[in-house]
């Protein structure tokens, strides 16, 4: 079947619309008539609209949480980008599972029990195509395919952006360091294992210009994901960590150690005097996107850092992948300041839709990333766009 018609829920927030860019500029009208900017936000739409003037590119007002209509306006499309929150890309999964339609997100959290579902109608959903989870899961399927065996994948990322320049970003960093969290585990000998914010700390080296940054577990699907798809190979570890830039995670420490990640609920006073309830962590992130230090920061992109650990014949071997891309400086226009992070997320969501379009992608149901695409061709696409992709080998000797 051929797919040309594209929806992207959630298409006008910040790294969406660079999916939505690349989608126009990196195709023709053949291979994508249509792309609708599926939104409440129609002022944030019409930014982008004035960057880009293709008469592939509409919007339509659309509501996540009213699924009938959703349904309704998904089937007139052939696949669906949801560039929705981490709380709401569930909720767009089963819309598209109901409206039989493939489709694509930017964040990794879905719904998999949904897998049948896809299955059933011959489609495909393929959670979490941005840089991590993402482009890291390809990263370590990558090098675990060079491999017999392996023993350990250890992922990390640095993401350099500010703590609160939209509310689905304040929503990511409220979720990866609540302390209740259950899902912040690491995989290890054959269980997961629960973790507490700012559990099992350890430096990584990132390439310049982030350098080496003490890096924490997250919650993270390629934790997940991996353990099932190189189980074979008898994968013994699995870490993801991530950091974001240090007077980040310095507030976020103090936060944590002072109860205030727990987002405790607490009585104040209104404008009016009136007494009301709010949760602690919830009037600082208010605050956050309300303020130049919440939406500004000195350091702009995203870096990879992907480790994996096996053997090769009777060579025990280390293989370490990371990735570049043009500096955030100004000196690239569409690399400058907080685009050198929001394009770095977004343009992977490109590459992946083009792909399945193109019919270049693997399996039906909900399939994880590493599962669905071919490492090279993925890597190439990046290539093409500013993203590359590098590794090297070192550290073999001979298995006893």
């Amino acid at each position: 079947m051929e797919m040309t018609k594209v929806l992207a829920i959630g298409g006008a927030g910040r790294i969406c619309r660079e999916t939505i860019i690349d989608l126009v500029t990196s195709t023709t009208a053949s291979e994508l008539s249509k792309i609708t900017v599926a939104d409440l936000n129609e002022e944030s739409a019409n930014e982008l609209f004035k960057c880009l003037s293709d008469p592939r590119v509409d919007f339509k007002r659309a509501d996540v949480n009213k699924a009938d209509e959703l349904i309704e306006l998904m089937k007139q499309y052939d696949l669906v980008i949801s560039g929705t929150s981490l709380g709401l890309n569930p909720m767009v999964m089963a819309c598209a599972a109901k409206a039989k339609i493939s489709g694509i997100s930017i964040t990794g959290f879905g719904d998999w029990e949904l897998d049948q579902e896809f299955k059933d109608c011959g489609r495909i959903f393929t959670p979490g195509i941005g840089m991590t989870p993402g482009t890291t899961n390809i990263m370590a399927m990558f090098a675990c395919n060079q491999l017999d065996t392996v023993d350990t994948i250890c992922i990390s990322h640095g993401a350099y952006r500010p703590i609160a320049y939209s509310p689905a970003i304040t929503e990511t960093t409220k979720f990866e360091y609540d302390p209740n969290l259950k899902s912040r585990t690491v995989f290890e000998d054959g269980e997961f294992k629960q973790v507490p914010p700012f559990g099992r700390p350890k430096m990584i080296d990132l390439p310049e210009p982030f350098g080496p940054s003490e890096e924490y577990i997250i919650p993270h699907p390629e934790t997940i994901t991996l353990s099932k798809s190189v189980k074979d190979k008898g994968v013994r570890l699995i870490e993801v960590r991530g950091t974001w830039p240090q007077k980040n995670m310095a507030l976020l420490r103090a936060l944590y150690e002072w109860g205030l990640l727990r987002n405790d609920t607490v009585k104040v006073k209104d404008i009016h005097g009136n007494p009301v309830e709010v949760g602690t962590l919830d009037a600082i992130a208010a605050h956050w996107l309300s303020s130049p230090e919440g939406r500004q920061t000195d350091l702009y992109g995203y870096c990879l850092h992907v480790e994996v650990t096996g053997t090769k014949g009777k060579r025990k071997v280390r293989h370490i992948l990371t990735s570049s891309h043009p500096t955030s400086d100004g000196s690239i226009p569409e690399w400058a300041g907080l685009r050198a992070y929001t394009r770095s997320v977004g343009i992977p969501t490109s590459i992946g839709t083009q792909l399945i379009m193109a019919g270049r992608s693997k399996g039906t149901g909900v399939v994880a990333p590493e599962l669905v695409f071919d490492p090279e061709e993925f890597f190439a696409e990046l290539t093409k766009r500013g993203i590359l992709i590098h590794e090297r080998i070192e550290g073999e000797w001979t298995v006893a």
